[in-house]
């Protein structure tokens, strides 16, 4: 991770960094078909979450925002960005504030898949209909193990 990349945090009701969580998503739904929200319901699960921010010269380059229960709502990566252990630290993060993460990820989306795999998540179930669009999850879980904070710790800042 380059060294010129910071650690911001937007707390629950806070929204400094909303605007650009919602562009960065937004390129990737438009580039990838992923990440398809609605505009409202982000914004307010924004509102409601703690969201991890990653800040490059001034560019927001990775998110994650997650709920009180360890549960990541977005995880965004900038496409330039990718490859670079962004996504890593973002769940590190989470998981450091949670002994248990959870998230849902498509079933056809195998890049992110491989992702959570690589971390240690394990699929849980599948769910049917669970997208707007009638696409398919599976529902994903980390945690509640021996040595989950000494393997995440790698991915982790100061």
């Amino acid at each position: 991770m380059s060294v010129n990349v910071e650690m911001r945090v937007d707390g629950p009701g806070e929204t400094e960094y909303a605007e650009a969580a919602w562009a960065l998503k937004e390129n990737i739904r438009v580039n990838e078909g992923l990440l398809k929200q609605r505009r409202g319901f982000f914004m307010d699960a924004y509102r409601r979450s703690t969201t991890y921010l990653l800040i490059e010269n001034e560019t927001l380059i990775a998110f994650a925002s997650t709920r009180r229960d360890g549960y990541i709502l977005f995880l965004a990566v900038a496409p330039e960005a990718r490859g670079e252990g962004h996504g890593k630290h973002l769940v590190a993060e989470v998981a450091r504030e949670h002994p248990v993460v959870t998230c849902h990820a498509r079933t056809t989306n195998q890049n992110a898949l491989d992702f959570y795999e690589s971390m240690g998540f394990e699929i849980q179930r599948r769910i049917e209909n669970y997208y707007e669009d009638g696409g398919a999850s599976y529902y994903l879980r980390l945690g509640e193990e021996a040595g989950l904070r000494e393997r995440l710790s790698e991915f982790l800042l100061g």
